[in-house]
Parts: structure tokens; C-alpha cells; sequence
């Protein structure tokens, strides 16, 4: 995918709807006189922690004390685990924990950190160890070999976040866009033969030296990578093909068969003859490979194990960052931030990893940490607009301002002064700063930025929303109606503009339009959220033992 493609993706994703309920709260504060827009609050609920205990042969410790400390608070909860190594806490939501097991001597090398929210269930497993003295809350520690397995997976209703859901779906949403980064300077040697062969003979030409020497090796190769290099997958496949059958033992034929297989759609047969190349040659490019063909066929377990290979034999840039992606896509926030920041210190000039560290640091709630790393990923990069747009997300959905997004959201509007997203963001942001001081000149100013997002992109739903919002702090509910209505026209599927038209209505007496509203705004409510769910179910949660070999084997 190229950098505009990409842009586009994220620009697009920028504006989900999802995001824009927790950004319009947000808004909401900047003005007093807004405050009786706000959505109904939901009602508090309670949140749970399981998991297992294992010793350090990777067997399950039964009768273990499990403790679970709130971070200011001196009397911890206790629990002991079944046959099975089975612990289980309910907690109050909103608060800070520890997480510590012992038993016999054993105990964890230190214990796990949580923060819950209203509703989460986390899954966390412990190993005990024959260590010392537990110890303080650990700060996150990295280490070039690392000191976590993927254990197994689990469905999403383990799925662990930080704070409201509009943060959560948010570190989901920059999850899935750091995949999008995976496939810069994506390529293989192949690649350049294929660009060569392009250079060096035309369609025609190659299938006459085909038609002269259909036994030839070379000349079924070469029309083979003609075809996968014009993207025409399946005519590529039989060609390669043929050359396989006629030399088996050629590495790089065996790949492009591997990558045509791939792109046209057979990864059975893709993900056969990757590990028949593997028996061959242990590459680390191939083990990727073998991941990225994985996890499109469901199986993020080979797939994050072939990725950690890939790393192990050759610590590319590119490896580090398929790992830690793979680890950040199954909500293993942690272990991805500890491989990113590994990855940081191998490769210091990579924006890409510096922008994916910023997302798995968004996701472990160090909202800070992670503006400071996407801050730094677009300084390594400044023409990049993909720091400046995950930064633009991460500003909105965090609880407080960061301290330097501001001005590199600014200096993206100084480079791309004619871009509706980056007007956009920049107005978010200087509104993000009103929460905590209301500024006159810098409500004007969001005001301009917001009207030239729209004028820019008559798509802007969101912009057209934003504007709704500080024409209604201004008790001018006739224009309000105006900007929300052509947000809901332009996005049906945005809930807030119909909960804020609702309001409005209701406002100026006009209840039946309001009672519309109001209820469009809960369907369609109702419908997001079944997509969410849907879309959690479909992506497995990685159970992670934290200290534990990765050479140990753990049974679920």
C-alpha cells in the first residue's frame, strides 16, 4: 500500500464514529453552557481478573495464594486456585492493582499491574519462580531477550482496556492502522528481478521464449514473475509452478510461488511449501512470511511464533515490527511496546517503529509515554503525515492534553495548510486545551480551522459536528440544527449528531422532532454496538505468561 493510500485509510478512520462520542464529551467541557448536551452516563459496573497459576516447570499450581492489591489501599483481596491452577477477583472498576500469587516458597518474580474500567474482564496468568522479596509495582522493563510466552488465545470478553470504551475502541482502531505501516518498503529480492524482467522484455517476448523452451526453467520463471509483478496473481501461479516441478530445490523460485499463492488466495498451498522452504533453509525472511500467511488463516499462534523466529536470526527493522504488530493486533499491549521499544534501539531512525510503539503505549494507558513517542516518530519524519494523524487520535481520546502534540499537529497544518484532516486535528486539538482554560482568540481560531476542514472536504461529517457543538455553546440552536443535520446527511451512521439534533429540538420546543431523534440515535446506537461485538469475536486475545521461557511448554 502506498504512503497515500495509507493516508487516505487513516484520514478515513480519523473520522470513524466510534471515536467521535468519547471527542464530542470532550468538547462539551470547553463551554458552561453546553453542559446540558451531555450524553446520559452509563451506570457503573464492576470488573473482573482471572486466569492461572503456573510453577516453573509450566505446570499449573493448585492451592496457590493469589493476591490482588488496590494501588493507596493496605488490605489486599486473596484467593486461592482450584486443581487447576484457576484463580478469579472481582474488583471495583476504575482503579489501579496488583497482581501477585505464591505458594510453598514460590512466588512471582514481581507483580503485574492492572488498571480496570467499568465492565473488564482481564486474563492474566502468573508463573511462580524461586526468587527473592516481591517488590514495588515494576516499571516497564525491556530487555533484549524477552521474558513473556504467548500461551494461548482467548475470545474478546477477556479483552482487557484502559479507561472508557471510546479509549479502548480507539487503541483497537490504532491497532488495526499499525498494520497498515507493515507493508512500507515491503519487497523481497524477487521484487527487483521482477522490476528488471518488467524493464528487460515485454509480454510478448516472454512468451515466445516460453513457446521456444517450454521446459526451460528461466523462461517459465520469468513470465511467471512478469505476471505476479503486473499483479495478475493467477496467470502467475502455473508458470511458477512449472518452474518448481522443474527445479524444486530453487530457493527463490519457491518463494515467489510462495507470494503468488498467497496474493491470489491459496494459502493452504502458500502455507505448504513454507514450511517445505523452511526444511531447506532457515531464513528469517521466509519465517515471516510464514507469519503473515498464518495469521490470514487464523492461526496468530504460528503466526507470532514465526514472527519471533524472524527477529531471533536476523533483527530487521521489518521483523521487529511484524512481531510487535502481531502482539499489538491480539491486545498483547505490553509484550508488543516491550518488542517496539527493542526495536527502537536497534533501528533509532524508524518512524514506523516509534509510531508503533506511541499505539501499544496508548493501549497500556501511558497516555503520555505514547504522545512523546509518536512526537518523536513524526520529528524522524516530518513529511510523514502518519505520526501526525495516530497523534491526532490519541489526542482526542486521551483524558488530558498532551504536551507536544499541539505543536506538531500545528506544523502539520504549516505543511499541509490545504488538507481537511490536518485542519481537523489541529482544531481538536486547541479544543482538547479548553477543558482546562477557555481562551476566547483559541476558540475563534477552532472555529476558522473547522470551517476550513469543511470547505476543504464537504465530506467532513465530523468538522460539520464540531461546528454544530460551538454554534449550540452560543445558544444559537437554529444554526446548531443547520450544522448537525448536514452531519447526519452526510454520515447517517454518526449517533451524536442525532442525539445533539434531539437536543436542540427539545430546546426549542419541538419534542416530536426531538423524540425522532432520539430514537434514531438509539438504533443506530444499538446496531455500533453489535458491530463492536462482532468485531472483538473476531480477533483472539493472546494469553501471555509473563516470565516464563519461551522454550517452556505451557497446557491450557
Amino acid at each position: 500500500m502506498n504512503g497515500s493510500n495509507k493516508s487516505r485509510s487513516l484520514s478515513k478512520t480519523i473520522t470513524s464514529r466510534y471515536l467521535w462520542s468519547a471527542l464530542v464529551v470532550a468538547s462539551l467541557l470547553t463551554v458552561l453552557s453546553a453542559a446540558a448536551q451531555q450524553a446520559t452516563p452509563q451506570h457503573s459496573a464492576g470488573a473482573t481478573i482471572d486466569g492461572r497459576v503456573f510453577d516453573a516447570a509450566g505446570k499449573p499450581a493448585d492451592n496457590a495464594t493469589v493476591r490482588l492489591e488496590e494501588n493507596g489501599t493496605p488490605n489486599p483481596l486473596e484467593t486461592h486456585t482450584d486443581a487447576a491452577g484457576v484463580y478469579a477477583f472481582s474488583a471495583r472498576p476504575s482503579g489501579s492493582y496488583l497482581l501477585t500469587a505464591e505458594k510453598s516458597g514460590l512466588r512471582t518474580p514481581a507483580p503485574a499491574s492492572i488498571t480496570l474500567s467499568a465492565g473488564d474482564r482481564q486474563h492474566v496468568n502468573l508463573v511462580l519462580k524461586p526468587s527473592g522479596k516481591v517488590t514495588g509495582a515494576p516499571a516497564m522493563g525491556f530487555s533484549d531477550t524477552p521474558n513473556f510466552t504467548v500461551a494461548g488465545i482467548t475470545d474478546w470478553t477477556a479483552v482487557g482496556g484502559h479507561g472508557s470504551d471510546a479509549i479502548l475502541r480507539t487503541s483497537e482502531d490504532l491497532a488495526r492502522e499499525t498494520l497498515t505501516l507493515r507493508h512500507q518498503g515491503a519487497g523481497s529480492a524477487s521484487t527487483d528481478s521482477m522490476t528488471a524482467a518488467n524493464s528487460e522484455r515485454s509480454e510478448s517476448q516472454l512468451r515466445a521464449a516460453l513457446a521456444a523452451a517450454p521446459e526451460s526453467f528461466a523462461a517459465n520463471h520469468k513470465l511467471g514473475l512478469f505476471y505476479f509483478q503486473a499483479g495478475r496473481y493467477r496467470e502467475s501461479v502455473p508458470l511458477l509452478e512449472a518452474s518448481y516441478r522443474i527445479d524444486p530445490t530453487n530457493n527463490e523460485n519457491e518463494r515467489d510461488l510462495i507470494l503468488a499463492y498467497e496474493n491470489s488466495g491459496d494459502l493452504k498451498q502458500a502455507r505448504e511449501h513454507t514450511k517445505n522452504l523452511l526444511k531447506r533453509q532457515n531464513n528469517a525472511d521466509v519465517h515471516r512470511m510464514a507469519g503473515d500467511i498464518d495469521e490470514k488463516l487464523g492461526d496468530p499462534l504460528d503466526a507470532v511464533q514465526q514472527y519471533q523466529q524472524a527477529t531471533s536470526l536476523d533483527p530487521s527493522e521489518q521483523n521487529y515490527f511484524a512481531w510487535g504488530s502481531e502482539l499489538l493486533l491480539h491486545r498483547a499491549v505490553w509484550q508488543a511496546a516491550e518488542v517496539f521499544r527493542n526495536g527502537v534501539k536497534e533501528h533509532p531512525k524508524s518512524a514506523r517503529l516509534m509510531t508503533a510503539l506511541g499505539t501499544a503505549l496508548f493501549a497500556g494507558a501511558l497516555y503520555d509515554e505514547a504522545a512523546r513517542s509518536l512526537c518523536d516518530a513524526s520529528d524522524l519524519d516530518p513529511a510523514n503525515p502518519e505520526p501526525y494523524l495516530f497523534m491526532g487520535k490519541v489526542e482526542m481520546a486521551a483524558p488530558t492534553p498532551s504536551a507536544c502534540i499541539e505543536s506538531k499537529l500545528a506544523r502539520f497544518v504549516q505543511q499541509k495548510p490545504d488538507s481537511s484532516i490536518a485542519n481537523y486535528l489541529y482544531a481538536m486539538a486547541l479544543l482538547k486545551r479548553q477543558q482546562a482554560s477557555a481562551n476566547k482568540t483559541d476558540l475563534q481560531k477552532v472555529e476558522t480551522l473547522l470551517n476550513k476542514a469543511v470547505s476543504l472536504d464537504a465530506k467532513c461529517s465530523d468538522g460539520y459536528l464540531q461546528l454544530g457543538i460551538l454554534a449550540a455553546s452560543q445558544r444559537d440552536d437554529k444554526r446548531a440544527i443547520q450544522l448537525y443535520s448536514k452531519a447526519a446527511e452526510i454520515d447517517p451512521q454518526l449517533a451524536e449528531a442525532h442525539y445533539r439534533l434531539a437536543v436542540a429540538y427539545e430546546r426549542l420546543g419541538e419534542r416530536e422532532k426531538a423524540q425522532q431523534e432520539f430514537q434514531l440515535h438509539d438504533e443506530i446506537q444499538k446496531r455500533q454496538a453489535a458491530d463492536i461485538e462482532r468485531e472483538r469475536r473476531d480477533v483472539k486475545q493472546f494469553v501471555i505468561v509473563q516470565g516464563q521461557p519461551a522454550s517452556t511448554p505451557v497446557t491450557q
